[in-house]
């Protein structure tokens, strides 16, 4: 039997990263790793290696020659004895290091308990080897991969908690004058949340919208300068307007629409007709 060496990497055949920008942790289960494998770990990577769940090492870029428990056996020969697999069972956990975005979105209320929309995106990057190591211990696998989606789900509480403060005490029409405020609530609660699991908050976007599309268009229409009747009126307009109803611009203008012509004034029944001259 030839005896290979086990080169471990988290790069595809074709040169591609495992992780690629949705993933931010992989995991790799192998009972062929043993004492001399090698690991590769590339510039945007960080890799633990496990045994029966306690972690040996944590690797930065590189590659390395693995040294495991088995080492009173040369790596090569327990690989031979055991037909290819070794007794000891390992696992190889690769951490992303680039930056990676993540989007939550939610539902909040403003103090006339109307509903807005709120999406939050942001950026997150594991950058130490503790905080791999901080990663993988608080936030469990639910399969091979811990992706944005996950981070999203966990995150989304903790963001939700720190939009009601500032949306829930503030009426619908004057959220955009406190979105500074809110984005700097929201920032430092998900900051500190975050750093929880090892990650680091780089940077956040905060969008807030009136949930319900027809509010939507008339906080725009009244962003224009007309009055709240008038946005009214110009939001039933538009709506008429899209109908073909040729009275959309009386609906606009606020006046009623006559069918037929308009009368130009009114005669009284008796009047007798005018005379023309010469008769």
């Amino acid at each position: 039997m030839a005896l290979n060496r086990q080169i471990i990497t988290a790069l595809n055949r074709d040169g591609t990263d495992m992780l690629g920008m949705t993933n931010i942790a992989l995991k790799q289960a192998d009972d062929s790793i043993v004492s001399g494998s090698l690991l590769t770990v590339e510039s945007n990577h960080f890799c633990v290696l496990k045994s029966r769940g306690a972690v040996l090492q944590v690797y930065e870029t590189g590659q390395y020659a693995l040294v495991t428990p088995d080492k009173p056996l040369i790596g090569s020969l327990v690989q031979g004895f055991w037909g290819g697999s070794s007794p000891w069972q390992f696992e190889v956990i690769y951490i992303n290091r680039a930056k990676l975005l993540v989007r939550s979105e939610g539902i909040a209320t403003t103090a006339e308990m109307a509903e807005v929309s709120y999406q939050v995106d942001y950026y997150v990057h594991v950058d130490t080897a503790d905080a791999a190591l901080k990663l993988i211990t608080h936030m469990p696998f639910s399969g091979v991969v811990i992706n944005t989606d996950e981070i999203a789900a966990y995150a989304g509480p903790a963001i939700e908690q720190a939009i009601n403060q500032v949306v829930q005490v503030t009426k619908l029409e004057a959220i955009n004058e406190h979105i500074g405020e809110l984005r700097e609530v929201v920032k430092e609660h998900l900051a500190g949340f975050l750093a929880i699991y090892g990650v680091m908050l780089n940077d956040l976007k905060i969008l807030v919208l009136p949930k319900d599309e027809r509010m939507r268009e008339l906080i725009s229409l009244q962003a224009v300068g007309l009055s709240p009747i008038e946005a009214v009126r110009y939001h039933l307009a538009l709506r008429m307007a899209d109908r073909g109803l040729i009275s959309a611009p009386n609906a606009a203008a606020g006046v009623p629409f006559n069918i037929g012509g308009q009368s130009l004034g009114t005669f009284p029944i008796d009047m007798e007709p005018p005379r023309r001259s010469g008769t």
